[in-house]
């Protein structure tokens, strides 16, 4: 899981444990890291770094009749002059739900592209397999959730779906980001100086964790009293108001804007992947400053805060919650 640094000390002679500028400058010389062409920063939308050729992919994957959907959704949150997040909210719906198809059928007396069911007062039978009843009337649901902005837009299309499976709309983020600037001609900047600082966000992020120092770590675990790694790091950016996903790849992927690791703040996501492939991330840490992180480490272990170690699978690029990101 962690702690192999046999490289580093045989590189650095100095215990293998080294500063942030050191580890990137290491990385940078072993030529390993990122497949992508730099470390890239994100906005309060859309998806960033990997996550954002993953949801290229995806979005290449769909047919004409999804296509059309999701043109139409665009098209009708513009007429209406709801911010892109509307869009991508309804789009996550959307796929999840019937896969971005006007179905005629569903579970229950479920219909249309949002699965909405006429038992429940979403319309008749008729109205909700109508495109543009079905968009309109989303959007009028998703109105009336309160704090709709700041949740991420997962949480906004559960809040207004009611699903059984709340966390399965958060899947298809990236997919959702990427329909939202290539359709809705709403690009996402990758300029880092414009990245937003968790303020004091931070000092819940990590007082909440400090409090857990010595908790036990527990294989899928997320507290009270007791955690994984990736547990960890979600509740103590929920302690803030920060929703990020639950597993430690997700959190790299969709977690946040991404940063060079040199730039590390306090509370920022730090990541180790099997041959530093951002693909095979299978720990992360909360990076508090001074070259240190704290972290569950494994089992049979407490959670703790240790010096920032490399052992070959420590990845250049950190990830930053944020309240404008996990909106």
């Amino acid at each position: 899981m962690r702690k192999i640094a046999v490289v580093l000390v045989l590189l650095t002679g100095f215990g293998g444990l080294i500063g942030v500028g050191a580890v990137t400058g290491l990385l940078a010389g072993m030529g390993g890291g990122e497949r992508t062409s730099g470390a890239r920063c994100g906005a309060a939308l859309g998806a960033s770094g990997t996550a954002d050729s993953r949801g290229r992919r995806m979005a290449q994957g769909l047919g004409g009749e999804q296509q059309r959907v999701v043109e139409r959704i665009i098209e009708v949150g513009k007429r209406r002059e709801l911010p892109p997040r509307a869009w991508q909210i309804a789009i996550q719906a959307g796929k999840t739900e019937s896969d971005l198809r006007n179905l005629n059928y569903g579970h229950a007396d479920s219909l249309g592209v949002f699965q909405m069911r006429p038992s429940m007062n979403w319309g008749s039978p008729q109205q909700v397999t109508d495109l543009g009843y079905a968009i309109n009337k989303f959007y009028d649901e998703l109105l009336e959730v309160d704090d709709w902005k700041d949740m991420r837009p997962g949480t906004a299309a559960q809040a207004v779906e009611r699903s059984a499976f709340p966390t399965r709309y958060h899947e298809v983020e990236s997919m959702a980001a990427h329909l939202v600037g290539d359709e809705g001609d709403t690009r996402v900047s990758n300029d880092c100086s414009g990245t937003p600082d968790a303020g004091e966000l931070t000092t819940k992020v990590v007082d909440y964790a400090r409090d857990q120092l010595g908790s036990p770590y527990v294989w899928g675990a997320e507290g009270p009293n007791r955690f994984d790694c990736s547990g960890l790091t979600q509740r103590a950016w929920a302690a803030a108001g920060v929703e990020i996903p639950r597993v430690s790849q997700d959190q790299y992927h969709s977690g946040g804007a991404m940063v060079p690791l040199s730039k590390a703040r306090n509370g920022d996501l730090v990541f180790w992947g099997h041959g530093r492939d951002s693909d095979s991330v299978h720990h992360v840490a909360l990076y508090i400053g001074d070259n240190k992180v704290l972290h569950a480490p494994q089992p049979g272990e407490k959670v703790e805060i240790t010096e920032l170690w490399d052992g070959g699978e420590l990845l250049p690029t950190a990830v930053r919650p944020s309240r404008a990101r996990a909106s």
